[in-house]
């Protein structure tokens, strides 16, 4: 199931969510492309993706949660890929 959190974090003069799958990557980079969300948008286990975006995400299938629902189910699937220490 692919997932997206609120608009609530702020960089480059806009607000991004985070889209997420509980399955597999594979499938969220699926999605991904299908929306039209740039490669560069990965980082480890999610894409940011522009509010202009949100509307859209969600209207193709993703399902609203919220940022700590969507961090819980990503560890349940095992997919959270943490930053690790430099």
């Amino acid at each position: 199931m692919i997932l997206i959190d609120p608009p609530g974090v702020p960089a480059h003069g806009r607000m991004w969510s985070h889209l997420v799958s509980d399955s597999s990557l594979e499938e969220l980079h699926t999605f991904a492309r299908a929306l039209g969300v740039p490669e560069r948008g990965f980082e480890r286990d999610h894409y940011d993706v522009p509010d202009r975006l949100y509307a859209a995400a969600v209207a193709a299938g993703a399902v609203p949660v919220s940022s700590r629902e969507l961090v819980v189910r990503l560890t349940e699937a095992g997919l959270r890929r943490r930053k690790r220490a430099r």
